[in-house]
């Protein structure tokens, strides 16, 4: 969910003499790393704020009770460790000793229990999980225990999960506050403390090392796993909406790490000899098209089956990614794409028929439904360029279809208000956007949000699908892994007919960084720990 815009190579170069100088606010520029992510945070708060730069901001921040390696495995990380009893209706956890937040007070059992359920109120998995909670207590200081009154095999899969909304462990106060409410300040016990007093929104922020983080005590770094040792006293992230501007910061030095370079600049970077092009998230990037389900014409199947006859996925991820590769991938497109993520134990082939890949035959299908000429207002966020490359070529392809296409653009904040609203268009209403999640957030049922078909409940969109809701209970509650696979593979099939969004495709993005950064873990969010210079 996310992105940036794209300009020719050659302005990189003219840009160079621009930019701006950046203070280093520390002894020695040896101990900074300067990062440019992929968007603004307009909004601290990673259990409102669902978009991946909230998530990215939060763990450098906060910590999880268990983190997730690379492997998609749960290893204890704030916990020592825990035992479940009476037929897996008890569960009690052993915090690890000597963890603080940032405060200075220390992290008991009930700012555990108190975080689980302001993150259980936003996040579908947690939303399972609190579903099934009895009794949530504090036995003492380090351990808290959860009753629940039906079995949750998947509890420690929910407490690490990396994907939007994560887990993160805050004070009781600030997890006391309404779970639709943003918190407006952050205070963790991870392994950087945010400063607060230095975040200027759309422009920098800044973290400084946390003396007092507690890594755990042995295992190896991987993913959000292990122990989390900090090599720099300060991080900045500086926002640069301009592609150019931030590949020539990157080719001299101004700044270390640039999360997503475009497609049109990767190559120019990589032929830098002081720099690194790589693939750090080999889960891809899946892009999908979200209809409105309260608003015609997508108020109807049959025109949201229709787009999915039109649509080849090759045509949106090449606009997104070209075609260009990096060391290890020969190419960074990818289409076949269904509702799971392709390398996934949730994924099928059912359905992918469905795409026909032609424009005349999805004229027919709109034709028959009556919704030829109907009028589309579609969302696009011209500040991310994955996002604004998909919507180009969606709204072409939609006019091609006999859609009446109004492309509305603005930047990506104000995408995300205008999405919240479920009135008409004729009253500021919208009928469909493009955007982006990572695979691993499409892995399986459980943290897949756009997927969902709980009415008002659901996210943006707002799909009903009963069918999809069922499968996914049955996901849940499957006694093996034959019965979580016919679960998935049911919902695919349903999911082609009633549409709660269309895959457009998947791509790998490549990062960028200095040479002289070593340490970098793979896999998601980007991680700062473990990095060193030198």
């Amino acid at each position: 969910m996310f992105r940036r815009d794209l300009l020719a190579g050659a302005a990189a170069g003219a840009a160079a003499t621009a930019l701006p100088r950046f203070a280093i606010a520390q002894p020695t520029a040896q101990r900074v790393i300067k990062y440019v992510p992929h968007a603004n945070i307009p909004n601290i708060d990673p259990f409102t704020n669902t978009a991946f730069i909230a998530r990215d901001h939060a763990f450098l921040v906060y910590d999880q009770l268990y983190g997730m390696n690379d492997k998609f495995e749960p290893v204890p990380q704030m916990v020592q460790g825990h035992v479940v009893e009476n037929d897996g209706l008890l569960w009690r956890f052993t915090l690890r000793d000597g963890l603080k937040f940032h405060d200075g007070s220390p992290v008991r059992g009930r700012d555990c229990i108190a975080s689980i359920k302001r993150w259980g109120r936003r996040d579908a998995f947690g939303q399972e999980l609190l579903a099934r909670v009895a009794d949530m207590t504090e036995d003492s200081d380090r351990v808290f225990t959860i009753k629940l009154n039906r079995p949750f095999a998947k509890m420690l899969e929910a407490f690490s999960k990396v994907t939007t909304s994560c887990l993160f462990i805050m004070p009781e106060r600030l997890a006391n506050v309404d779970p639709f409410t943003n918190i407006s300040e952050a205070v963790g016990s991870g392994p950087f403390r945010f400063v607060q007093n230095e975040w200027v929104p759309g422009s920098s922020l800044a973290y400084v090392r946390n003396p007092d983080y507690v890594p755990v005590p042995n295992g190896t770094p991987s993913m959000t796993a292990g122990p989390k040792i900090v090599h720099f006293d300060r991080v900045e992230w500086k926002i640069i909406p301009d592609a150019s501007t931030a590949a020539a910061a990157l080719q001299n030095g101004e700044i270390d790490w640039w999360e997503q370079p475009t497609a049109d600049l990767f190559p120019l970077v990589a032929r830098n000899r002081n720099i690194n092009v790589d693939v750090i998230n080999g889960t891809g990037l899946i892009g999908i098209f979200r209809p409105n389900h309260l608003t015609a014409p997508f108020n109807n199947p049959a025109v949201r089956r229709a787009v999915i006859t039109a649509i080849d996925q090759i045509d949106f991820m090449t606009a997104v990614i070209g075609d260009a590769t990096v060391p290890g991938y020969q190419t960074l497109k990818r289409d076949g794409i269904g509702f799971f993520a392709p390398d996934s134990p949730s994924a099928s082939t059912v359905g992918l028929d469905r795409y026909k890949k032609s424009i005349d035959a999805a004229r027919a299908e709109l034709q028959a439904a009556g919704a030829m000429g109907a009028k589309l207002v579609l969302l696009n966020a011209t500040d991310l360029a994955s996002i604004n490359a998909s919507a180009l070529v969606g709204a072409d392809l939609f006019r091609r279809m006999g859609f009446d296409v109004d492309l509305v653009s603005a930047d990506w904040g104000t995408v995300v208000s205008r999405r919240a609203s479920k009135n008409p268009l004729e009253q500021g209403g919208w009928s469909g956007f493009f955007t982006f999640w990572s695979g691993v957030d499409h892995w399986n049922p459980a943290s897949h949000a756009s997927i969902r078909g709980h009415g008002d409940a659901a996210w943006p969109g707002w799909p009903t699908i009963p069918a999809i809701e069922a499968q996914r209970n049955a996901w849940f509650d499957a006694p093996n892994e034959a019965a979580a696979k016919a679960a998935t593979t049911e919902m695919q099939r349903i999911a082609f007919d009633e549409v709660p969004y269309v895959p457009t495709g998947m791509y790998y993005q490549p990062t960028a960084y200095r040479k002289n950064l070593t340490g970098m873990l793979k896999g998601q969010p980007p991680l700062f720990w473990n990095v060193r210079r030198g």
